[in-house]
Order: C-alpha cells, then sequence, then structure tokens
C-alpha cells in the first residue's frame, strides 16, 4: 500500500504541473488584463506599460509561468489587481465553498444512495418507476432554474428561508443552496447506485451469501452494497472537486461568496492571477480526491489489493 502511494504522488507531478500549465496559457489568452483593469476608461499607452512591468506581464508567457509556480511553491499566489493577496481571497472563500460542499456531498450520500438502493432492491415496481422519473426531471432541469425556483418559493413567497446568504454562510443558511448545486449529481448518483446494484443482485457471491442462510439485511449491507457502491464512490470522489469549482451558479443565486463567486468575479474583470490561483487549489483538490478514492476501493473491496 505504501509503494502505491508513493507512486501514485509521483504519478500526480507531472498531472499537476500539466493541469496548471494548460489553465495558465488558458488564461493568458482571455483577454488583455490590464484592458480589464483600466475598466471603460483606457489607460495611456505609459500607464499602461507601467502596470504591465508592475505585474510581470511584460515578460514571455513561459517565463511568467515559472514565476509563477516558483511563487506558488513558497505560497504566494500572486496579488490580485486590486492589490489584495490571492492568499487573503482564498482564506475567505475557500472555506464557505469547503462547507457548501460537505453540504452537496452528504444529500448525495444519505437521499442519492438511499433513493438507489430502494429502487434497486424494488426494481420494476412502481416506487422504482416514480424515482427514476423524478431524477430525470432534476436532471433535465438547468441548476439556474432549480436554484431561483427555490429562492423564488422559499425564500420570498413562502418566507421559509433567506433569499441571500450572510457573510457568515453556515450550515444551517446552505441547506438550501448545498441541495440546489448537488441536485443533478444526487440524481445520477440514485441512478448509479440503482443500476449497480440491480447488477450485483444476479451475482453468484450473493446467490452463495442466501444460500448459506444469511439475514437479508446482513446479504444486503455486507455483500450487496459494499460490491454496489464502487462506481458510486469513483464519481462521488470525482465530483468533490467538480463541486467545488461549479458553484458558480449556485454562489451568485444565493449571494455566496465562496469559490464560484471569486472566480466569477475574476474572470469578469480578466484578473489572471485570481483566477489561475483558485483554479491551481482546485487541481490539487481533484488529484487528493482521485488518490483517496483508488484507496477507498480496497475498503469496500477486500479482493482488491495494492502492492
Amino acid at each position: 500500500m505504501g509503494r502505491y502511494v508513493v507512486r501514485r504522488l509521483l504519478q500526480m507531478v507531472p498531472v499537476f504541473f500539466g493541469a496548471t500549465l494548460l489553465i495558465f496559457l488558458m488564461v493568458n489568452v482571455m483577454g488583455d488584463p490590464i484592458a480589464g483593469l483600466c475598466g471603460d476608461r483606457q489607460c495611456d499607452a505609459a500607464t499602461a506599460a507601467r502596470l504591465k512591468q508592475e505585474f510581470g506581464l511584460d515578460k514571455p508567457v513561459w517565463q511568467q509561468y515559472l514565476t509563477y509556480m516558483g511563487s506558488v511553491f513558497t505560497g504566494d499566489f500572486g496579488t490580485a489587481f486590486n492589490g489584495q493577496k490571492v492568499t487573503e481571497l482564498m482564506a475567505t472563500a475557500f472555506p464557505v465553498t469547503v462547507r457548501l460542499t460537505i453540504v452537496a456531498i452528504l444529500f448525495e450520500i444519505v437521499i442519492g444512495i438511499t433513493l438507489g438502493v430502494v429502487t434497486g432492491l424494488r426494481r420494476g415496481r412502481p416506487v422504482d418507476t416514480s424515482v427514476l422519473l423524478c431524477t430525470l426531471v432534476v436532471i433535465s432541469v438547468p441548476t439556474f432554474v432549480t436554484g431561483l425556483l427555490l429562492q423564488l418559493l422559499l425564500g420570498v413567497e413562502w418566507g421559509w428561508i433567506k433569499p441571500s446568504v450572510s457573510t457568515e454562510a453556515t450550515f444551517g443558511e446552505l441547506l438550501v443552496p448545498g441541495l440546489v448545486l448537488a441536485s443533478v449529481s444526487l440524481a445520477y448518483v440514485t441512478r448509479l447506485t440503482r443500476t449497480s446494484l440491480a447488477e450485483n443482485r444476479r451475482s453468484d457471491y450473493v446467490r452463495t451469501a442466501v444460500a448459506k442462510g444469511l439475514p437479508r439485511h446482513r446479504v444486503i449491507t455486507r455483500h450487496l452494497l459494499r460490491n454496489s457502491l464502487i462506481p458510486v464512490v469513483t464519481f462521488i470522489g470525482t465530483d468533490i472537486g467538480a463541486l467545488m469549482g461549479g458553484a458558480i451558479v449556485t454562489e451568485r443565486i444565493f449571494n455566496i461568496h465562496g469559490v464560484g463567486y471569486q472566480l466569477y468575479q475574476g474572470i469578469l474583470r480578466q484578473n489572471t492571477q485570481t483566477v489561475v490561483g483558485f483554479v491551481t487549489v482546485l487541481v490539487l483538490v481533484f488529484l487528493v480526491a482521485n488518490l483517496l478514492v483508488d484507496l477507498l476501493y480496497a475498503v469496500l473491496d477486500p479482493r482488491i489489493r495494492y502492492a
């Protein structure tokens, strides 16, 4: 196991550099950041040249990338165009988005897997058909429609929640935004669990467990569910990074000042330091989440061993 972890960590190094280089190049072709910094009033040539020199934008792109990565390894993600350190923006944004992601993941695990187990064990029955139709509707409706509808009904019409989340963004305030963020993934988790469970019910090891006279709940929890959860764990693990990076719409609807909000502001103002810095951290989140998912396979399936 130890050798496998070391090997995977070494494999993550070129992936990290390749992903950050690609992001750096894509962000740098979005447009002229100095034009975004000056706003509607175009900067004169002297001011533009001074700003480019101040932020290192007068150097070749490859040199900018090497300088940036050298600073990243010292914990310096650069300075936003408003003079604020990117690390300060991260310190305020990431805790909020992490809380939002935790709420969303819990919805996926509790509701998604539960509905998947219920429908997988009752395949073809009315409850199975009803859940499949509901998940199809959830997948078909865009997230911003779901968010605006729940905000209008629960926040404006009925007054059950605040239409906008406060700056503290407590777990209680993030329940509805977390449900909105997790809605599509929750539907996929339900369908994936149902399909995996239904397929494994016909496996030899399940028939053997039933023939041995094991109680039904033990057959389901110890044998059937553990093996059926492997593809579900893969989906949820990769979804962690996707939820954190894809929360732009949800955070905009509920006025949550998290990672999605900062990325939106950075793209809108062509603030390359902010965008690259936040996405660099998200790349690390993706890599670590994938590593943890691979290690969790051995826990769910004893047949899987890493050399």
